[in-house]
């Protein structure tokens, strides 16, 4: 009896299903069966109480290169002839004489001060040597150098174009002094003022003159008033003067073509020029600027005589100082007409276009050895 119950029993468990085994592993949200290795790749869950890790800051931009600082005056002036060739008189003959004075006016002459102009310097100064007013060397080139910034100080006058508006500078000078690229840095000069600058390319006689007026305007964000090549000079400046009455402008800049003062036809368009200006205004061109080549030493005197006849001159700039210009023309100028000089051309860059500073000038000139210690900027 015992026997057929227990067998009985154990054909009731064959009959009983197995137990289930334990179920697959399956993603979240998906019937489908990852395998053990994926699992492993799951990030264990964070805990929140444990600290965040630190966060390193951002690497800083590097900060912009500076602009290059502005070159003094004897930095640019450095090479010129007249700079050379005081140094090497005064190293060679530091004796106070006769002779020292004789080589002074020598090197003068030859700076293109002008033989009038150098010859009065020199007596002046062997008048009071004689007088033993000069204790050595040194106390004589002091006294060059105060004499050198008396012939310049009475034609230090900066250009000053408040009072009108708008103000009418008309730039003329002959082929190759630089014209343009001192239009465009004096639009450059004032609209860092905050004035209102308009140009006019009234060089239509030069290819290619009026889209070189036309870079410097997008250049300077100024706007430029041109009609071509071989277009009436006259007629283009008249149409930007009145563009500037009707847009309120401050300052108008005429650029005009470059010829030389043999050319008969080409000044008499400059006299043309300032008839028609004075049609819409009077008293326009308010400023007739001429720019003159510092290289071309003597020959600038017969420039602005030439010029002064037909238009009236009123003011100079001087370009090309940095380089093989002697330097002395600027004195030779001054003594001959007293025209104010408004600008210098010491460099490239706008920046390099300085109001005339008598002093900075002269120092300028003199070696740094010899001269009185200042630095100008």
């Amino acid at each position: 009896m015992l026997k057929f119950w227990k067998k009985k029993n154990a054909d009731k468990d064959a009959g009983q299903p197995a137990e289930k085994a334990p179920a697959e592993a399956v993603a979240p949200e998906s019937d489908s069966v990852l395998p053990q290795e994926a699992l492993a790749e799951i990030p264990a869950p964070v805990d929140a109480t444990q600290a965040a890790a630190p966060v390193e800051p951002p690497t800083p931009e590097p900060a912009p290169e500076p602009a290059p600082a502005k070159r003094s005056w004897r930095e640019r002036l450095a090479g010129s002839a007249f700079s050379r060739g005081l140094g090497a008189l005064f190293t060679r003959h530091p004796k106070l004489d006769d002779d020292l004075l004789d080589e002074l006016e020598t090197t003068l002459i030859t700076a293109d001060v002008g033989i009038e102009a150098s010859t009065e310097l020199v007596e002046s100064l062997r008048k009071r040597m004689h007088k033993r007013e000069f204790a050595d060397a040194g106390a004589l080139l002091a006294a060059l150098r105060q004499s050198l910034v008396g012939m310049l100080a009475p034609v230090q006058r900066p250009l000053d174009v408040a009072g009108r508006k708008p103000f009418v500078v008309l730039v003329v000078g002959i082929n190759g002094a630089g014209k343009t690229t001192t239009i465009g840095k004096l639009a450059r000069r004032w609209r860092d003022e905050n004035r209102a600058v308009m140009l006019a390319a009234g060089d239509t006689f030069r290819a290619a003159a009026v889209e070189q007026l036309k870079t410097w305007g997008e250049r300077n964000q100024v706007p430029v008033i041109s009609q071509g090549q071989d277009a009436d000079a006259a007629s283009v400046i008249f149409d930007a003067l009145q563009a500037c009455r009707s847009r309120g402008t401050d300052v108008l800049i005429a650029d005009t073509a470059g010829r030389l003062h043999t050319q008969g036809g080409l000044m008499d368009e400059l006299g043309k020029i300032a008839r028609v200006l004075k049609k819409i205004d009077a008293d326009a061109p308010h400023e007739v600027l001429m720019v003159i080549d510092g290289t071309t030493g003597q020959n600038a005197v017969n420039q602005v005589r030439q010029f002064r006849q037909i238009v009236g001159v009123t003011g100079l700039v001087v370009t090309k100082l940095d380089g093989t210009a002697k330097g002395g023309v600027v004195f030779a100028l001054a003594r001959e007409f007293g025209l104010p000089i408004r600008f210098v051309g010491l460099g490239e860059a706008a920046t390099d276009l300085r109001s005339f500073d008598a002093e900075a000038f002269v120092d300028g000139l003199l070696p740094a050895s010899l001269g009185n210690g200042q630095s100008h900027d």
